[in-house]
């Protein structure tokens, strides 16, 4: 069972949280919607699917920075070094030992 109601009336009546599934949250003057309330016994399922969705959409902004991977040929020389060891290549080139 669902319901919308006000952030004031939410507060007010902590008690009316255990009747419903879900309650949706809108400002009752600009009736802009602001979010939803989730019972405890559905946070879980909630909770697992936002995770699983968050983690999809970082893997997908990763895999189109990964199309560029290896676009730019690097030295031979820096393959298979660390960042750390390339500045201190770098470094020791530039001004010596």
């Amino acid at each position: 069972m669902t319901t919308t109601m006000s952030i004031r009336e939410l507060t007010r009546n902590g008690a009316m949280i255990s009747g419903y599934d879900y309650i949706d949250i809108e400002d009752r003057k600009s009736h802009e919607y602001k979010g939803v309330f989730v019972s405890a016994r559905l946070a879980v399922d909630v909770k697992r699917y936002l995770e699983t969705k968050i983690r999809k959409t970082k893997q997908e902004e990763r895999d189109a920075l990964m199309q560029f991977a290896g676009a730019i040929e690097t030295e031979e020389r820096f393959r298979d070094k660390s960042i750390r060891e390339i500045r201190a290549m770098k470094a020791e080139e530039k001004y010596g030992k």
